[in-house]
């Protein structure tokens, strides 16, 4: 008999474990297949089926105590790409409490899944490239305490977590949500922002917690902290009374009285929205025969003028007026050049058609055309944390310091949350589009490319002379900030604009094996050579520094190391009989410009000088015809 309870129990015991390796196997699985369509396979950081996520530490997981369940995945900044999987993550994964993917380029829709995560505390999806609305299943996750989904393209209404009881902070701002604010429990939130955004009505009373920060930038909200009072007073506000009214078995005399109060206050409103419609009606019209634009609900359809120029809500949405506020913003504008802009003051510019170019971590670009036809591209920087003062001198700076191939700003705004930029708009596209777009290079000979090195070396190195008593430097160049002309003349633009695109963090290095000495410190002047040295790789090899996982420098390393450096060149350069000594020249000058350590890199005049040289033997080998 003690033998065979013995033999059962033994047969329970094994029972579990067979389960408990099979829950294992089934977790793991989920989770590989979660992370394939983040990141392509060659970056998936030990995620595989034939080691366990606990015991061989998977890249940015940790478990919890007893080695065996999922606590959190943090995957931040980690050039994430693809779409978020949460049918595989969240219905095998029950232990999962943080999920965190802020800063990568994770796009597309999440699916109702996400409900089934039901253990989550904490979830972080901001400064991606989500759309759609958020699902109706992120109620379901009762134990959040923290939500950001800032910094994204979400439509629709907010999402329903009002009533999470434990929620403390719900961040986000940056998006396209509308409709009203849910009546949150502000007394339990610490953090709290809904920020540009296209929101409408009251703002619930957040008991003096939060102040405009929290809401400003959605042009159709109102009342406190906000300066914009209500056109209506909350006594006939109509749907808390529809609450109370299915909240309550009223008598039907009462009924009778509060549908009177219902309809009263749809006269009123009716009443006070004609009264609006009235006052803006004129001057609408007169900008709607001065463009050519048709006009829906008081914003600019997306429709094609006379000049074939597209249209959209523009600038403005972004904006919230008062009447109180428009005196200030029509001296508020600083033109710095260009007679064409002779005039021009903040409101003309934010009833001028403007079409998003993109929206950034940081702020927005637009192509603007004002009233004389003149195109511009107005960047909209948020959150940049610089004084008036020292805004202002670097403007003037910046607008002293002229070359032929370096955007300068024409025009801008200053207030404590917004600032605006506008330059001359380029319409060729970037060097980054040249090289990845649809012509893939095709027809960027290697002359061509020369001289783009060249022209912006020059114009580095100039900058770099006459702001380095200012300490400006670039901060952010990259190929997608090298713009050209209609004759294909490249320009440097968003010089001097590091502090608005990197606040968060003083340096960001291009190469993962530089020693965290060179991290301290930095040099923003090296590092604009570093940067220029990626580039001078991307025009030689034809790839571009996208945030797919690959690394384009460790990739020419590994490669040349190997002493097949001819392997690293655009296989178009090569197909047109380009000077491979030159190219060699010219990736040994990216080597030097890359090198991890910043005292041992030339300067950009050094480099500026090489690459001249390499142009100008270029044209007299064609002179000769050699």
């Amino acid at each position: 008999m003690g033998l065979s309870l013995k033999l059962l129990f033994s047969t329970y015991i094994f029972l579990i474990f067979l389960k408990a390796n099979s829950d294992n196997e089934e977790v793991k699985q989920a989770l590989v297949t979660f992370m394939e369509k983040l990141a392509p396979r060659n970056a998936m950081w030990g995620w595989n089926l034939t080691s366990d996520p606990c015991i061989d530490k998977w890249y940015g997981v940790s478990c919890n105590s007893d080695n065996y369940s999922v606590r959190s995945i943090v995957l931040d900044k980690s050039n994430l790409i693809g779409v978020l999987d949460a049918t595989s993550l969240c219905l095998v994964n029950n232990s999962l409490q943080i999920l965190s993917l802020s800063d990568n380029m994770l796009h597309g829709l999440i699916s109702e899944d996400i409900g089934n995560c039901k253990s989550l505390t904490h979830l972080f999806l901001n400064g991606n490239e989500f759309s759609c609305e958020i699902p109706i299943s992120i109620a379901k996750l009762s134990n959040l305490k923290r939500l950001r989904i800032s910094d994204n393209f979400f439509t629709g209404e907010l999402p329903n977590v009002a009533r999470i009881s434990g929620l403390i902070s719900f961040l986000a701002e940056n998006n396209s949500f509308t409709g009203g604010i849910p009546v949150f429990d502000f007394s339990n939130l610490d953090k709290f922002n809904v920020s540009n955004n296209n929101l409408q009505g009251p703002i619930p009373n957040v008991g003096g917690k939060f102040n405009a920060d929290s809401f400003y930038s959605n042009p159709d909200l109102c009342g406190k902290p906000l300066s914009k009072a209500c056109a209506y007073p909350p006594s006939i506000a109509p749907f808390p009374m529809l609450c109370e009214m299915k909240d309550k078995k009223s008598s039907g005399y009462g009924l009778y009285i509060y549908s009177g109060y219902i309809i009263l206050g749809a006269i009123v409103l009716v009443f006070i929205s004609f009264k609006l419609v009235r006052k803006f009606k004129t001057k609408e019209e007169a900008a709607k025969k001065e463009t050519g634009e048709e006009t829906i609900g008081g914003k600019v359809s997306q429709t094609f003028n006379s000049n074939g120029f597209k249209s959209s809500i523009g600038i403005r949405s972004e904006y919230s007026m008062t009447t109180s506020e428009s005196g200030i913003y029509k001296s508020s504008l600083v033109v710095l050049s260009s007679p064409g802009l002779k005039g021009l003051n903040f409101e003309d510019l934010l009833s001028c058609p403007a079409e998003l170019v993109r929206r950034g971590k940081h702020g927005s670009l637009y192509k603007v055309m004002v009233n004389n036809g003149v195109l511009l591209a107005v960047k909209r920087i948020r959150n940049w944390g610089i004084s008036k003062q020292d805004f202002e001198k670097k403007m003037e700076l910046l607008a002293r310091a002229k070359h032929p191939h370096v955007l300068s700003p024409v025009a801008y705004y200053f207030s404590e949350q917004e600032k605006l930029l506008a330059y001359e708009y380029l319409q060729n596209g970037s060097l980054f589009m040249l090289l990845y777009g649809p012509q893939s290079g095709q027809f960027f000979d290697w002359g061509s490319r020369l001289k783009v090195a060249a022209n912006i070396a020059k114009a580095l190195a100039y900058m770099h002379e006459e702001l380095h008593e200012s300490g400006i430097a670039h901060g952010n160049l990259k190929s997608s900030n090298i713009l050209f002309d209609k004759n294909m003349d490249p320009g440097i633009s968003e010089y001097g604009l590091v502090v608005a695109e990197s606040q968060d963090q003083s340096f960001v290095s291009h190469d993962k094996d530089v020693n965290d000495r060179n991290l301290i410190a930095p040099d923003m002047f090296k590092d604009d050579v570093y940067a220029f040295g990626v580039i001078l790789l991307e025009l030689l090899t034809g790839k571009v520094v996208k945030n797919d996982g690959f690394n384009l420098v460790k990739w020419v390393k590994s490669v040349v190391s190997k002493e097949w450096s001819v392997e690293v060149f655009d296989k178009s350069l090569i197909l047109q009989d380009a000077c491979e000594q030159r190219m060699i020249d010219l990736l040994q000058v990216a080597l030097k410009c890359i090198n991890p350590f910043p005292d041992d890199r030339p300067s950009i005049r050094q480099v500026a000088m090489m690459t001249s040289s390499l142009k100008e033997d270029e044209q007299k080998s064609i002179s000769f015809g050699s």
